[in-house]
């Protein structure tokens, strides 16, 4: 055990390239995924919000329990749809990195719309009567509500982030853990494990909690910063 830590301790002080590289694969994909999760999750919640229609609480439900989406029946749909014999399998994609943007996209699109749902449904009961007389539209008010309640919506940024990151099922499905290519933490850690090679999967474990304790740092102080600079 100690003779495992060393040697994880020793690849991360080389800055091995292998973990480097693996590393900045998980970054770039897991990104890319929450950003356009949150380029619809976002509006999403703040509609299903603010909105005023029928059979709302039902899509409530549903929203809510998208977000505990098994991730390998998401891979499953996704490599089935990108598939050689799949509508989408003319693109090439499977078994690529966007094959893996896609699955954690579909995975974490409904988390950051269900909590974005809440942060402004709560936002809405204060400013809401406000922006109705103002005669905004649902649209108009809905940018407002993300516009004021930006820094609340760090909450869920950061979630979709911490699951995407960290997640493992369908990136494995639709990637394949290809060595220099869709390789990513997780999926390393797995095969390393399974192979006997413990320093490379403890390293990589290192860095990955260690990349979410950052993430997470640097956005209590952006919200701290922000509440004293708007206090």
């Amino acid at each position: 055990m100690v003779q495992t830590l060393t040697d994880a301790i020793l690849l991360l002080g080389a800055l091995d390239r292998e973990v480097l590289s693996i590393a900045a694969l998980s970054l770039r994909v897991s990104l890319t995924a929450v950003g356009l999760a949150c380029l619809v999750g976002l509006p999403l919640g703040a509609l299903i919000a603010i909105g005023r229609f029928p059979g709302k609480q039902i899509t409530i439900t549903l929203l809510n329990a998208f977000m505990g989406l098994p991730a390998v029946v998401v891979g499953l749909v996704v490599y089935l749809l990108l598939s050689r014999s799949g509508p989408l399998g003319a693109l090439g994609l499977l078994f690529t990195p966007r094959a893996m943007i896609i699955a954690q996209t579909i995975l974490v699109t409904p988390l950051v719309a269900a909590f974005s749902r809440q942060i402004i449904e709560d936002a809405d009961r204060e400013l809401g009567e406000q922006l109705r007389s103002m005669r905004l539209s649902t649209w108009q008010r809905a940018k407002t509500l993300i516009f004021d309640t930006r820094f609340s919506l760090i909450v869920a940024v950061l979630a979709a982030f911490g699951r995407a990151v960290s997640e493992v099922g369908a990136v494995l499905v639709v990637g394949g853990n290809i060595v220099g290519f869709t390789r990513t933490m997780t999926t390393a850690i797995s095969l390393e494990t399974q192979k006997g090679d413990l320093p490379l999967a403890l390293a990589l474990g290192f860095v990955l909690i260690g990349i979410v304790i950052v993430v997470n740092v640097m956005a209590s102080a952006l919200r701290g910063h922000a509440m004293r600079a708007y206090g």
